[in-house]
């Protein structure tokens, strides 16, 4: 009703400008939707029946949520990194190393660490996912501490440990790839009326905790006030060095889940070009959901519409038949087309 008095007030085109100019979510939620429409219509309409028509529709967007749930999952992390003033480089490498890590933890041939103590069955599962995690937040850890104690860019850190944790990890595993059993599959493939749609639910929850955690926790507020100017943060006592720490242990954490989630999902890991990327598209899912690159500004739901943005268009590119060296292209172009409009808007 507000609105609807806004619009009869302002008039239609003055108050879209202003909603879209003033409100990040309303401009990625825009977005979102026409992206939709013109995959729907790339998606055709030759079927023969509605049913058939919307069963493939339905299962095309299926495939798309279950295949980026993973990234999904990082860009939540790195909506909190960005918000604080920081960036991560490090997010691909450091899923290959916790992969490696829980792959080397649940192998029940030789080289399983966990079956040659003698632990077996579901056992062996918790364990790994545990461990994982815990190495993912001492990744997320040395990064947030050669940040904030060794006073060195996180561009340049994350960079660094980037090179660090891929190399070590394929030296490391060179000479063979464990094997995952089929009860750890189950962590992401158990099937939901016919369809797998286990990485979804995780990405979804996921994302419902950590939007509660940005706008109902004083974690959450630091990390704005952290990014949004970091010296009167620290004036008002606010423990800068010690939230930005836990901004990428966070940021550790969500990428071993989603390393859990994904060599459960596949069944194995490519050492050398697993999480290739997920960089840049965890950062482009945040920045086209309104998060600013210069901190303070963010939101989880904005972070997931963008991933959604990112998906939808690599689907509708796939759609048109444009070659997958070209679909980088247009990511580039829209993440260029995000920054200036965040521009314009702080200029406005």
């Amino acid at each position: 009703m507000k609105e609807t008095a806004a619009i009869k007030r302002e008039g239609f085109l003055p108050w879209f400008r202003r909603m879209w100019t003033t409100y990040p979510l309303f401009s990625t939620a825009i977005a979102l939707l026409v992206m939709v429409v013109l995959q729907t219509l790339a998606l055709g309409f030759e079927f023969d029946s509605f049913g058939a028509w919307f069963s493939t529709w339905l299962r095309n967007w299926i495939n798309i949520l279950r295949n980026n749930a993973s990234v999904g999952i990082i860009a939540l992390g790195m909506t909190f990194v960005i918000v604080s003033g920081g960036i991560d480089l490090s997010v691909g490498s450091s899923l290959v190393a916790v992969g490696a890590i829980v792959m080397m933890l649940i192998d029940s041939g030789p080289r399983g660490f966990l079956y040659s103590m003698g632990i077996s069955g579901p056992a062996v599962y918790v364990l790994a996912v545990l461990v994982g995690v815990l190495a993912g937040w001492l990744f997320g850890e040395l990064n947030g501490v050669l940040v904030t104690s060794g006073k060195i860019p996180p561009f340049i850190v994350t960079l660094g440990t980037m090179k660090i944790f891929r190399s070590v990890t394929q030296q490391y595993m060179q000479g063979g790839s464990p094997s995952v059993p089929s009860g750890f599959l189950e962590i992401a493939n158990v099937s939901i009326g016919g369809q797998m749609l286990m990485p979804i639910v995780y990405w979804l929850l996921i994302s419902a905790v950590l939007h509660i955690v940005s706008q109902r926790t004083a974690f959450g507020r630091h990390v704005v006030a952290i990014g949004s100017n970091e010296r009167a943060a620290k004036l008002s006592g606010i423990p800068v060095n010690r939230i930005k720490r836990r901004v990428y242990a966070l940021m550790g954490m969500l990428v071993a889940l989603s390393a859990v989630l994904q060599v459960s999902r596949i069944g194995s890991m490519d050492y050398a070009n697993a999480g290739s990327g997920y960089e840049m598209d965890a950062i482009a899912a945040a920045i086209v959901g309104g998060t600013n690159m210069a901190g303070g500004r963010g939101s989880i739901l904005g972070t997931v519409l963008g991933m959604l943005i990112i998906a939808v268009m690599n689907n509708l590119l796939n759609l048109m038949g444009v070659p997958p060296f070209l679909r980088e292209a247009f990511k580039g172009v829209i993440v260029i087309g995000a920054v200036l409009l965040q521009k314009k808007e702080s200029t406005s």
